[in-house]
């Protein structure tokens, strides 16, 4: 495991141009898996909304402003992010190996380490060392080795690569949402609020670091991690957690014409005003394509015409 790639932001470490896979996988073949995609998703009807920081809160370098009028065609999107139990279906049915399983490694937030797992970590994140690459870290090994998903078939399947949720949205007979749509859904029909609830910001209604980000965390029990993806009330149209929790991939590049950066959008559980604001609507991060995190998810979408 390496440092974060140059431009990339720490909160979301990236594999580095050394890594033994250059392209992520192929999209596995479509299964028309149809029951489980409309038991999950829901249809929206499009149309104009203001996207961007009407706040001027955002980083300069992630480029959310300014605000502009954005059309969106009507489309379906999942409700929430793919769990566990939703992403283990795929797995069984197309014998599915994700980026980080092929890579033998993935990043886990080190206070979030399985106890069995010391042995396996191969090194810190120079530039954010609360990240630790661990070998055997996976979707099934969310702590690296000795970890599992016992008690979290509805928590948010984690250390997925853009190319794994390619592969799992081909299946699905869908596909990864565009950075618009993506934005539109999260807002749930408000105009230019920060949070899908409003303009103030609720603990209460997100799965955010509480806390001295990255030492000390005051909720009960200590360190969170994921949620199950309908913890929290969901937004205006119906769609849960699209701040905090977990980062989700969309299908847009970072920077049209400049690499290969992948947009992620919403935030995660480590994300703190302190460190990170990047868990309002407008905000945006990226990641490498190949690479994977025990904060990074997904969720689908599908044109109407697909139905």
């Amino acid at each position: 495991m390496t440092s974060p790639a140059r431009g990339a932001p720490c909160c979301a470490p990236a594999r580095g141009e050394d890594s033994p896979l250059s392209q992520p996988s192929a999209p596995a073949p479509r299964s028309g898996d149809r029951a489980a995609r409309d038991a999950c998703a829901v249809t929206l009807p499009g149309g104009e909304f203001r996207m961007g920081d009407a706040f001027g809160e955002g980083y300069p370098d992630d480029a959310e402003g300014p605000v502009r009028t954005v059309t969106v065609e009507p489309f379906r999107i999942d409700a929430t992010a793919v769990t566990n139990t939703r992403f283990a279906a795929f797995v069984r049915d197309t014998g599915y190996r994700t980026d980080a399983e092929r890579y033998g490694s993935s990043f886990v937030f080190r206070l979030l380490l399985h106890p069995d797992a010391r042995d396996a970590v191969l090194g810190a994140v120079a530039a954010a060392p609360w990240w630790l690459g661990v070998a055997g870290a996976c979707w099934s090994a969310p702590e690296g080795p000795g970890s599992g998903l016992d008690g979290r078939a509805d928590h948010p399947v984690v250390h997925i690569s853009y190319g794994d949720a390619l592969a799992y949205c081909a299946w699905a007979g869908g596909r990864l949402p565009s950075e618009a749509e993506w934005e539109y859904a999260a807002r749930g029909g408000l105009d230019g609020c920060r949070y899908p609830w409003g303009d103030d910001f609720d603990e209460a209604r997100t799965n955010t670091w509480q806390g001295d980000f990255p030492q000390v965390s005051s909720r009960p029990g200590g360190v969170t991690g994921t949620v199950p993806v309908t913890s929290y009330e969901p937004n205006g149209f119906g769609l849960h957690n699209t701040s905090g929790n977990v980062w989700e991939w969309c299908a847009d590049r970072f920077a049209p014409g400049a690499g290969d950066e992948r947009v992620i959008r919403g935030g995660s559980y480590l994300c703190h005003a302190s460190y990170c604001n990047r868990y309002r609507v407008a905000a945006r991060s990226r990641n490498t394509p190949d690479s994977s995190t025990g904060h990074g998810g997904f969720r689908c979408a599908w044109d109407l015409a697909e139905r």
